[in-house]
């Protein structure tokens, strides 16, 4: 009996070989794989609660460091997720980030109206850069971004996270491959209630702008990105139905672009009216969407043949900060790069100009 127990136990131990073998094989891949530092520049709710964590589910990236004006959200940051002292800065101390070779790239996720100072900073310090979106509140400035990081020879990109989500990448797909003939017409949506009147988003001196450059811009990325082309002109109305709380900024904006094929697209946003995201794309024989379209998950839709379009999708943040890890990593171009900003914010103050003049503004292709 106890010889069969022991002939049993070495059995187990054979076998359990491969497992350990494959186990190890693995942990060693891990360790050997390229991570990034990132450091996050802005520790507000999306960075804490969305971006901070996807950091932690990627292959090619590690949060690195932190900037912020805030102490005690300094002594939190470090305390949770073990920051040392020389990787936390201020906004005015940026520069000293060339010393830190621990860092790679700056996650700029504070107020529009700061992302180019602050990817300046970051490019000067020899950093690469990714910017929420919008990328900025101009396109002089946007431009200035571009130009500091090609001088810097760094890459620049910027967060739009919905190019990496399968269910958005089906729909272009349908599109590309006339999979319900030529592209009609795209409608767009992305419409929330703002809540609190002294927040940063209402004020022009830090957001450059309202529901349109906030969520607005969403349905803008959605329209160029179906289609695959760029607009030839624009029409917009705005509306304004409270002029205290939305003084300084738009509160909703509907807007039509024409496209050189011939599609139209129509979209519209609000700061003043119930959740709502949706994507509808008409083609020649068929139609098909997303609703909800631009969630942080469980975007899905349907065809006009009754198929479900409800793929699974990775943490988007994760995928999308693996993807720019990656384009350093391999020294190969972003999707969305900084001129990919500039070309929506661009547009966006075409449309702002349509809606102030009432008349059809042309885009140069």
């Amino acid at each position: 009996m106890e010889s069969r127990r022991r002939f049993l136990g070495k059995a187990a131990a054979v076998a359990a070989v491969p497992f350990i073998s494959t186990r190890v094989t693995r942990a060693l891949a891990d360790a050997a794989r390229p991570r990034l530092g990132w450091a996050l520049c802005g520790l507000g709710g999306l960075s804490e609660n969305q971006i901070a964590p996807a950091l932690e589910k990627t292959e090619h990236c590690r949060l690195a460091g932190i900037i912020t004006d805030t102490p005690d959200k300094a002594r939190k940051w470090q305390a949770k997720y073990k920051i040392p002292d020389r990787s936390v800065y201020t906004y005015d101390t940026m520069a000293k980030m060339a010393d830190n070779k621990n860092i790679d790239v700056v996650y700029i996720v504070t107020p529009n109206a700061l992302h180019a100072q602050q990817t300046l900073a970051a490019a000067k310090a020899g950093k690469h850069v990714y910017c929420e979106k919008p990328m900025e509140v101009s396109t002089d400035r946007c431009q200035q971004m571009i130009d500091a990081c090609k001088a810097a020879k760094r890459k620049l990109g910027v967060a739009y996270r919905c190019q990496f989500d399968p269910n958005h990448l089906e729909c272009m797909r349908l599109v590309r491959e006339k999979a319900f003939g030529d592209l009609r017409f795209i409608e767009a949506g992305f419409s929330v209630f703002i809540g609190d009147a002294g927040q940063w988003r209402l004020k022009r001196a830090l957001s450059g702008g309202g529901a349109l450059m906030d969520v607005g811009i969403y349905a803008l990325q959605a329209a160029r990105y179906l289609s695959g082309e760029e607009p030839l002109t624009v029409t917009a109305l705005e509306q304004k139905t409270d002029p205290v709380k939305f003084a300084e900024v738009d509160q909703s904006m509907l807007w039509q672009m024409k496209f050189p094929s011939g599609a139209l697209a129509s979209c519209t946003t609000s700061y003043d009216s119930g959740f709502s995201t949706y994507i509808r794309v008409n083609a020649q024989r068929g139609s098909f969407g997303l609703e909800p379209a631009f969630g942080y998950t469980g975007n899905k839709g349907r065809r006009s043949d009754g198929k479900e379009i409800a793929l699974p999708a990775p943490d988007l943040f994760a995928a999308e900060m693996d993807d720019f890890a990656r384009c350093i990593l391999e020294d190969k171009p972003s999707k969305v790069s900084g001129e990919e900003g500039l070309r929506d914010v661009k547009i966006m103050m075409a449309i702002y100009e349509a809606a102030r003049t009432g008349r059809a503004v042309e885009l140069k292709v």
